[in-house]
């Protein structure tokens, strides 16, 4: 594997750590061991900060592939809390508004996220990277900048309850989908279809493509990992 040149590599992106980190770290690491000031190096398809998962990383010539890679199919895995919303749509802000969560049943749900297949319109999430005039929506939404977004198409191919309890309100989902599918959006708008109200607590990019968990490594394995590349290239 020529870093140098171009290569492609798969990493599962820490929990709490933004897409630009996690690249950070990894960039710093094999320039490091190649005894470079800096490697050509970007991503394919930023995670928020609270999601784990799939998380392609390209260097040298490799990142001109870097659009056509966020053109693939990707894949999530999800779990949502029933009965409140946040500002974020996730565990980033606190809850703001709470619903009733009686009426909500197992079969109420699937029939629910029938509506969520195929082509839809989504609105962003306000804390997103999204750009608005120049400026990042996040950066405008945590300055308390009132941040509206315009709907986008976007196209759903699979929606699936994996999970659902009852009990704590909580249900976890499989989500294929094509670019620019917000997850976290999607939650908002079950919540408001099944008239309960929800945030993300987990999130996870299960795959990009034919790249699937699997195929990753942790931040704990890449060292090891980079070593033996370069010693089979040496």
């Amino acid at each position: 594997m020529d870093f140098k040149e171009g290569a492609f590599i798969y990493i599962n992106k820490p929990y709490r750590m933004s897409s630009f980190g996690a690249l950070a770290h990894i960039r710093y690491l094999v320039s490091k061991k190649l005894r470079v000031k800096r490697v050509k190096m970007g991503h394919a398809g930023t995670l928020d900060p609270l999601a784990t998962g799939v998380l392609i990383l390209c260097t040298g010539k490799a990142t001109k592939q870097i659009e056509q890679l966020q053109l693939h199919t990707k894949e999530y895995t999800a779990t949502l809390q029933l009965g409140a919303t946040t500002a974020s749509y996730d565990k980033e802000h606190t809850v703001d508004y709470t619903y009733p969560t009686k009426h909500v049943t197992r079969d109420l749900i699937n029939q629910t996220l029938r509506q969520f297949e195929g082509d839809i319109m989504q609105v962003p999430p306000a804390y997103s990277a999204c750009m608005v005039a120049g400026d990042r929506a996040y950066e405008l939404a945590r300055k308390g900048v009132g941040v509206e977004l315009a709907a986008k198409p976007v196209h759903i191919d699979e929606i699936e309850l994996t999970d659902f309890d009852a009990e704590k309100m909580q249900m976890s989902i499989r989500v294929v989908c094509g670019k620019g599918t917000y997850i976290r959006s999607l939650a908002r708008d079950i919540g408001t279809a099944l008239g309960s109200g929800a945030f993300l607590t987990a999130l996870c990019r299960t795959r990009v493509g034919e790249v699937r968990i699997e195929d990753c490594l942790t931040f704990d394995d890449f060292p090891a990992w980079l070593e033996r590349e370069l010693r089979v290239k040496n």
